[in-house]
């Protein structure tokens, strides 16, 4: 589910130092609810964006299907505002993204997949190149918003509550709302339509559908929500844990870690890491999830063979001793089920996944349609052969596309 590192090909990496930095005082907002503060990070000109993509293009051919929209210079600001961790206070960060030509412009909202540096978080790396293709994007005409999540930027100092629902939820749409403030009272000239689209891959894409939901059934007088791209999503929490378990080896144990280790932090599960984990894992959990570390670095202070990391108790009585059932109870909580939506939706995902089996995708979209979902408007794709990592920028431009086309 970590997406970065498959965007920072050596060739690209070159042209980074092409951006131009333009450096701000930091703003302080005045009497608002939920915006905080601004600064400038980076602005990115028309030129450097369409260098950057055509130097891109042959190796992501997909990118070619937006360079008609882009047009003009984009100004990346971070923005830091108040939101709630469950009962706790926190200040949190993010980027917004806006064309440097004033106009009324709709919001994209992105959610990133999963990560576990904080120095690459989005309002740390805004020049990650990851970052920048979906910081471009506001030079079709949006304003990008791109959270942080609870767990790093302004807000590193507390873990990070990793497919969580409740806390990703509020956070994000708590930015939505500092971005509303922002605009109509510390920018001049760009204002943010009622319009809003989501999209998000991996971990972003269970955020998207999570958000989505929210927003359509409690948030509808607040926002005009108009579409929604989810790509890769963990969806049924509970079906990607038993695929995860009932394999002989998983590639990327980081992913399971990260689960049982916030988790554990945040309440969802009861029982004590040492019910799940064998040693040394359960004792050296704690100490990999503090935004220090990379998905390269946890892997190798975990083990991809499941029989080792997961004690045989676990892995016999999972899915029906009463022992665990908080952990099916936290999975289950934090899933997001399928309601009949009437804003359209598309699920996308890589045939060839190896971190997030395709049937998550396969069976949250049967059962959107037979919740009542019309198949006008919930579409579904599956890319074949693609792996995780292989299917994040073509899932990216088709969700584009899919939203430009609405």
């Amino acid at each position: 589910m970590n997406i970065i590192r498959y965007w920072l090909k050596p060739a690209l990496i070159a042209l980074v130092v092409l951006a131009s930095f333009t450096s701000c005082r930091k703003d302080e907002g005045g009497n608002y609810k939920y915006f905080i503060s601004k600064e400038l990070a980076v602005t990115h000109s028309e030129a450097y964006i369409s260098a950057l993509l055509n130097f891109a293009a042959p190796e992501y051919p997909e990118l070619n299907d937006l360079t008609s929209y882009l047009s003009g210079d984009v100004n990346v600001y971070k923005i830091v505002y108040r939101t709630k961790v469950f009962n706790d206070d926190i200040n949190a960060s993010g980027l917004v993204c806006t064309p440097s030509s004033g106009g009324k412009y709709p919001v994209i909202c992105f959610q990133n997949g999963t990560n576990t540096l904080n120095s690459s978080a989005p309002s740390e790396y805004p020049l990650n190149l990851m970052y920048q293709f979906v910081e471009f994007v506001a030079s079709m005409g949006y304003i990008v918003v791109i959270p942080d999540y609870p767990g790093f930027g302004e807000s590193a100092d507390i873990p990070h509550p990793y497919l969580i629902a409740e806390p990703t939820v509020r956070s994000t749409t708590d930015m939505l709302y500092a971005v509303k403030e922002m605009l109509l009272g510390e920018i001049q000239g760009v204002e943010a339509e009622k319009d809003l689209y989501l999209i998000g891959y991996s971990q972003g894409g269970w955020a998207t559908l999570a958000l989505h939901k929210d927003i359509e059934q409690n948030r509808s007088n607040d926002f005009d929500l108009k579409g929604s791209v989810c790509g890769a999503g963990p969806y049924s929490l509970t079906l990607l844990f038993s695929g995860m378990t009932t394999t002989s080896t998983y590639p990327m144990p980081v992913y399971i870690g990260y689960i049982v280790d916030a988790y554990s932090v945040y309440n969802q599960f009861t029982n004590p890491v040492s019910d799940i984990f064998k040693e040394p894992y359960a004792s050296r959990l704690g100490s990999l999830y503090t935004g220090t570390l990379g998905s390269d670095q946890i892997n190798s202070q975990l083990t991809t063979s499941i029989p080792d990391l997961f004690t045989a108790d676990f892995l016999s009585g999972f899915l029906t001793d009463n022992k665990y059932s908080s952990v099916r109870e936290g999975l289950a909580a934090n899933s997001i089920s399928a309601w009949k939506t009437s804003v359209p939706v598309l699920f996308i995902h890589g045939g060839g996944d190896t971190s997030v089996n395709p049937i998550t995708t396969e069976n949250i979209y049967s059962d959107m349609i037979q919740a009542g979902t019309s198949a006008e408007i919930c579409k579904k794709e599956i890319l074949p052969g693609l792996d995780h990592g292989d299917a994040v920028v073509p899932a990216i431009v088709k969700g584009l596309l899919f939203i430009r086309n609405l």
